[in-house]
């Protein structure tokens, strides 16, 4: 069974910084594009950054700067760097990772980590 488990997540201060982690297991193929999604309440989920297979990168606009993606492939882990930190951050953050398994090709989704960012 195919499971991504982000961590990292919590409260910190405005220009604080925090690390996320969504770290993938089971029967895994093939990664072509990992990336990072955030979902404040009353909004729309949202993409925040993305890591194709050619190790391409593509950020939000209101992150661009700040935030830096990457991911470990020994670790099968994604990061999500996010540095100078502001209220309009705060968000459940998701990962997703489209994949071929043995469950064949599709889009698997983490179940989330809040991020809270106030003074």
């Amino acid at each position: 069974q195919v499971q991504l488990v982000e961590s990292g997540g919590g409260s910190v201060q405005p220009g604080g910084s925090l690390r996320l982690a969504c770290t993938i297991s089971g029967s895994i193929t093939s990664i072509y594009l990992m990336a990072w999604y955030r979902q404040a309440p009353g909004k729309e989920r949202e993409l925040v950054a993305s890591l194709g297979s050619q190790d391409t990168t593509k950020y939000a606009d209101s992150v661009k700067g700040r935030f830096t993606i990457s991911r470990d492939n020994r670790k099968n882990t994604l990061y999500l760097q996010m540095n100078d930190l502001r209220p309009q951050d705060t968000a459940e953050y998701y990962c997703r990772s489209y994949m071929r398994t043995d469950e064949g090709l599709s889009n698997y989704w983490g179940q989330g980590t809040q991020v809270t960012v106030s003074s």
